[in-house]
């Protein structure tokens, strides 16, 4: 009997097959999403003072259904270490904690805001699976980009602090340049083309670098941009190479030699 009540419980959490277990993900979606919008609206002072209670036990309700969603879920699995050392299985069980630490640290509540991440079962739910391999497409262009990227990121550092520190000595320490930190700020606000305003260079000279690096921000954003777009042309090739001559799929692993979707042999040119 209790294996019986197990085995319909693990069907109707992990399964999303069954009308019942698509009705418990939805349901769980909805309870996310509602959550989430209670911890922001009670960030407003003008709600907080109004509904504040509300906002409280809507968050204590939840996290009292969460908590029981997720020790169901570590009992009814046969590998209960591998589910709780999981992406999803950290991310159930870290949405849980900001509720409990409130009543020692007053204000971690709005930790809660993590259970956002919760809402990407909604790729398994859905069926999305395409847009699950389209995202792993980008991660390996990124991997494939990340010397590159690093390259980039250290000329880009390099450049900041180098003009930082000419327009503190230009500035004076004046005009709100009162120290290379800050005035390594004011290069990275200009060269990202942010502009914040709340330093600006009054010399003549200080207005003449800062218009060159503004202008050396423009080329500057444009790089990354450039080296993710030919890494994902790459990957876009590759999976060309490896689309299904039956149903014409894509998104196969690079070693795959059936066709996920169909099961025909897939043709490695």
């Amino acid at each position: 009997m209790a294996n019986t009540l197990k085995r319909r419980l693990f069907i109707i959490i992990f399964g999303t097959d069954t009308p019942a277990g698509r009705a418990f993900d939805i349901a769980l979606l909805i309870a996310i999403l509602i959550s989430i919008f209670a911890v922001m609206l009670e960030s407003v002072e003008s709600l907080e003072e109004k509904f504040g209670h509300i906002f409280r036990i809507v968050e204590w309700v939840l996290t009292g259904a969460f908590t029981l969603e997720y020790l169901t879920r570590v009992y009814v699995t046969d590998r209960k270490s591998q589910y709780i050392f999981s992406f999803y299985g950290l991310i159930d069980l870290l949405s849980l904690l900001p509720t409990y630490l409130s009543l020692i640290f007053t204000g971690t509540q709005y930790l809660l805001i993590i259970r956002a991440l919760r809402l990407l079962r909604v790729f398994r739910i859905l069926k999305l699976g395409r847009y699950v391999g389209e995202g792993e497409q980008l991660m390996r262009a990124l991997r494939s980009s990340r010397h590159k990227i690093t390259v980039f990121m250290g000329t880009v550092i390099t450049l900041v602090v180098i003009m930082g520190t000419v327009m503190y000595l230009v500035e004076g320490g004046e005009n709100g340049f009162t120290s290379i930190p800050k005035s390594i700020y004011w290069a990275i606000v200009t060269l990202t083309t942010v502009g914040y305003g709340d330093i600006a260079p009054q010399t003549v000279l200080g207005q003449s670098i800062a218009s060159f690096v503004m202008i050396l921000g423009y080329a500057i954003i444009a790089v990354p941009t450039g080296i993710v777009t030919v890494a994902l042309g790459k990957e876009k090739d590759k999976q060309a190479l490896l689309a299904c001559s039956n149903c014409q799929e894509t998104g196969h692993a690079e070693d795959a030699i059936h066709c996920k979707f169909c099961g025909e042999k897939l043709l490695h040119e």
